[in-house]
């Protein structure tokens, strides 16, 4: 059963390959040895470990991996339910149970991108800094903060604006998709 509408299944398209293939290729790209590259003065493995888990209290890509994830469960819910009661996809779009229950899977896909994308915010920003000053009091009695290089931040930088902009991409598709839906059933556009 795919999307009922041209947009839903763009969405599911840009959705389903487009950002998982940059997230899985890319994200790795980039960002898959942070750890190992994250170096702090003095260059100890055990500060160079205690800042990184401060730095990134969750990896990126792991962040990114579970929001993909949480994200397709309405879409999943909704087409396991239309699998369940053999609904054909023109039956979406005529009877108004249907449709509003695809409409809120729809609807809830946008509340969880934006919580995500909040999440993104707080949790890495939009820039990331090639210096991070790292408390270290904890850890060492001589000092408290101590400087720490971030390995290829410019490229994370520019990776971070993409999964924003992904984010934002989707929540578009899903507004653009709720309203082709409501256009079709008040009767300004035909049903496919």
């Amino acid at each position: 059963l795919r999307p009922p509408t041209v947009i839903g299944q763009f969405h599911t398209l840009f959705f389903g390959s487009i950002r998982m293939f940059f997230l899985g290729v890319l994200g790795f790209a980039v960002y898959g040895n942070e750890a190992l590259h994250f170096s702090c003065d003095p260059d100890k493995r055990e500060v160079n470990l205690f800042c990184y888990n401060q730095f990134r209290p969750i990896t990126p890509q792991v962040f990114w991996a579970l929001q993909l994830v949480i994200v397709l469960v309405p879409g999943a819910f909704f087409h396991l339910y239309a699998a369940c009661k053999s609904i054909k996809q023109e039956d979406i779009l005529q009877k108004s149970s249907y449709t509003g229950f695809y409409i809120f899977s729809v609807f809830l896909r946008i509340v969880l991108e934006v919580v995500a994308f909040w999440l993104q915010i707080q949790l890495f920003g939009f820039k990331v800094n090639a210096i991070y000053m790292c408390d270290v009091g904890a850890l060492e009695k001589n000092f408290n903060m101590t400087r720490c290089m971030v390995p290829e931040h410019f490229e994370k930088t520019i990776f971070l604006i993409a999964m924003y902009t992904f984010t934002v991409i989707t929540v578009i598709l899903c507004v653009a998709e709720i309203f082709e839906i409501s256009c079709r059933r008040l009767g300004f556009l035909k049903t496919q």
